[in-house]
C-alpha cells in the first residue's frame, strides 16, 4: 500500500456485499491508511452484510435514509464525532429505480416511481452536499464522489429512468462543485464507471450483454468495481487537490469509441477480413 489516505476520515455510503463498488472502496480506503464510517438503509444492513465489513475494518455502521436530511445530519454528526474531526472524504454510491425492478418501460413510465428514482439517485447527493455544508462537516480540500454511467449522455436499452437520474446526478456535481469549491476547496466529481455487475446492477434488463458489448468496444477492456476503488482512492488523496466539478471516465475508453474491430466481428464472425497477408490482425 501506499499510506494515500494516512489521516484521513472518510463516510462510505451505499456499500451492501462483496459485489458492491462501495464495499471495495471502504477496504481500499483502510487499506490506504484512513478511517471510515458507513451508512446504508436500515434494511439493507438487514439484508446485506455491512455490519460484518464494520468489524472488519473497525468502521461505525450508522443506519440512514439517504433521501432523508433528518438521517443524513446524524451521519454526519456521528461520523465527526466517532472519527475525531471533520470529513476529508465521501462516496455517494447510491441509487435504485423502481420503475426497473416493476419491469416498466421508458414510456409507460409510473411518475410515482420515477420521483423515487431521481429522490433516491439524484437528490439524494445534493441533499448529502448540503447537509454536510451547512454543518461544516467535511474539511478544507476534501472530496466528494458519486458513481454514475455513461447512459446519463447516450441511449441505452433497458437503463430506463435511471438515465435521468444519473443526469441530474452529474449536474449537481457541477453546480454544487463550484459553490463548495469557491467557499470551501472541497471538490467534486463523479465517476462514470463500465457497466458493473453489482447487486443493483444486475437489476438492469440483460446487463450481461450489456458487460459483454462495452467489453469489445473497450480499448482496455471493462474497468472492474476493484479498479473502480484504486480510482476511488486516487480521488479522495491529495494527488488530485485541483481536480473538481468534472464526469471522469473510468470505463477502458468506451466512452470514446465508435466501433472496435471486436464489436465489428460480432457482426461479421469472421476476423479474415481484417487481417492482412501474414495473417496480422489490422485494428485501423
Amino acid at each position: 500500500m501506499h499510506n494515500l489516505l494516512k489521516g484521513k476520515r472518510g463516510i462510505i455510503f451505499g456499500a451492501l456485499n462483496e459485489e458492491s463498488i462501495a464495499w471495495k472502496v471502504a477496504v481500499k480506503a483502510v487499506e490506504e491508511g484512513a478511517t471510515i464510517t458507513l451508512s446504508n438503509t436500515a434494511m439493507a444492513l438487514r439484508m446485506g452484510s455491512v455490519n460484518e465489513l464494520g468489524e472488519k475494518l473497525g468502521a461505525k455502521v450508522i443506519a440512514a435514509d439517504a433521501t432523508s436530511v433528518e438521517d443524513l445530519q446524524k451521519v454526519f454528526a456521528e461520523s465527526v464525532e466517532a472519527l475525531g474531526g471533520p470529513i476529508d472524504f465521501v462516496l455517494h454510491s447510491i441509487g435504485m429505480s423502481p420503475n426497473v425492478r416493476k419491469h416498466r418501460t421508458y414510456d409507460d413510465l409510473d411518475y410515482n416511481m420515477l420521483g423515487k428514482t431521481l429522490d433516491i439517485s439524484a437528490i439524494s447527493f445534493h441533499k448529502m452536499l448540503q447537509v454536510a455544508k451547512k454543518m461544516d462537516a467535511i474539511a478544507e480540500y476534501g472530496s466528494v464522489v458519486a458513481l454514475t454511467y455513461v447512459a446519463s449522455q447516450r441511449t441505452f436499452f433497458g437503463y430506463n429512468d435511471m438515465a435521468d437520474a444519473k443526469s441530474m446526478l452529474e449536474s449537481i456535481a457541477r453546480s454544487f462543485g463550484y459553490i463548495y469549491g469557491r467557499e470551501k476547496n472541497v471538490r467534486v466529481n463523479t465517476i462514470s464507471q463500465s457497466p458493473t455487475p453489482t447487486t443493483a446492477g444486475k437489476g438492469i434488463k440483460d446487463i450481461e450483454n450489456m458487460m459483454d458489448f462495452a467489453d469489445k468496444m473497450s480499448p482496455l477492456g471493462n474497468a472492474s468495481a476493484e479498479e473502480c476503488a484504486n480510482y476511488c482512492v486516487m480521488l479522495f488523496s491529495d494527488y488530485t487537490r485541483k481536480v473538481t466539478m468534472q464526469n471522469l471516465f473510468h470505463d477502458g475508453g468506451f466512452s470514446s469509441m465508435g466501433m472496435s474491430l471486436r464489436a465489428m466481428n460480432q457482426y461479421a464472425k469472421d476476423l479474415a477480413p481484417y487481417e492482412d497477408e501474414n495473417g496480422k490482425v489490422i485494428y485501423g
